[in-house]
């Protein structure tokens, strides 16, 4: 099968699809093969192949912990999942690939409506949105969300189950094709960064108050900033830094706006972590998956789904380098998929 596979640590540039023998034999218990029609990429696929994830395998191996495809064969104690069916999958590495096997504790059913390149969102950005939003959150219809990087498939992840719960939408960006994509998801208002400061606009939308709970994959002085603009007992979520700066907390906010600041890292949930999983965090992510793909599926007399994933492009094995580069260079509106495949369906 083809693969892309990464001999050493170093460069994504340096490396390439490889002929590699593909999945075979009987399957061990509680595993599940799947041939995969797309993968999803992010920056953390840079960095594995660099080696400086916290994740990353020893070499050689396969990068990709998201894929989407259709089972073509699962093992003897598996009942939940049968062969032909339809998935999205999550692992610590192997996704880009033509066939992988995967444990089935991270394997879910999606539903018709959701073709496999916009199904590769769900195995960690959609599931970090709603474990923030909702698990966390426990954000309330009519509250004030604001979404920094909007145009980011994080940001826009958090935009679309935002909107979905019922929240009143403040998404930030840096130009106007990324606030336009935020916009087509249901953002109720949309502020570009580079022309002003948004703490004064997210102040003057919510007639001094702030935003009840802010979602942030960037980090740095964007974090500061959100600090400054969060309402009385709001709830702040550092998503990532793609800002570069880890930022520091200063602990008086904290204490005289009453507000808490919550860690997401959907490795812990998904199974990528060190730490073993409980068999009720297993059920806690198989029941978010079914949640998330109940708001993709269409409703009695609704002309769509309540989310509506989006995808910047679809690029071969063969382009992988070139994919990546969207990413580092922060071209990507939505995500960034590979395929396996002509036809996505």
């Amino acid at each position: 099968m083809r693969a892309i596979l990464c001999r050493t640590y170093g460069d994504y540039h340096d490396i390439s699809v490889e002929d590699v023998p593909a999945p075979s034999g009987d399957l061990a218990p509680d595993m599940v093969m799947v041939d995969i029609a797309a993968a999803g990429l992010g920056f953390a696929n840079v960095l594995s192949i660099a080696g400086t994830h916290q994740n990353s395998p020893p070499v050689p191996f396969i990068p990709g912990t998201e894929a989407a495809g259709t089972i073509r064969a699962v093992a003897d104690n598996i009942t939940r999942l049968i062969p032909g069916q339809r998935v999205v999958a999550s692992m610590s590495y192997g996704a880009f690939a033509e066939t992988v096997v995967a444990h089935a504790d991270n394997v879910f059913p999606i539903p018709d409506e959701l073709d496999f390149a916009a199904a590769t969102n769900f195995p960690t950005i959609y599931a970090t949105a709603y474990a923030s939003l909702v698990w966390q959150a426990r954000m309330q219809p009519g509250e004030t969300l604001l979404v920094h990087g909007a145009g980011g498939g994080s940001g826009l992840a958090a935009v679309d189950v935002g909107k979905a719960m019922g929240a009143e939408v403040i998404a930030t960006a840096g130009d106007s094709a990324k606030l336009d994509a935020a916009k087509s998801l249901g953002a109720d208002h949309l502020i570009n960064y580079r022309e002003g400061s948004f703490r004064e606009a997210v102040l003057d939308l919510t007639k001094g108050r702030g935003a009840d709970v802010i979602f942030d994959p960037v980090g740095g002085e964007v974090f500061g900033q959100s600090l400054r603009c969060i309402a009385p007992e709001g709830r702040i979520f550092p998503i990532g830094f793609a800002g570069g700066t880890i930022p520091q907390i200063p602990a008086n906010i904290l204490l005289v706006k009453n507000i808490s600041v919550h860690g997401i890292y959907w490795g812990y949930y998904g199974g990528w972590a060190k730490q073993p999983r409980t068999a009720e965090t297993i059920t806690r992510v198989r029941d978010a998956m079914a949640a998330l793909s109940a708001m993709v599926a269409k409703a009695d007399g609704q002309a769509a789904g309540k989310l509506n994933p989006l995808v910047h492009g679809c690029y071969d094995l063969s382009d992988f380098a070139t994919a990546l580069d969207v990413i580092t260079e922060r071209r990507a509106i939505g995500k960034v998929v590979l395929t396996t495949r002509d036809i996505l369906a």
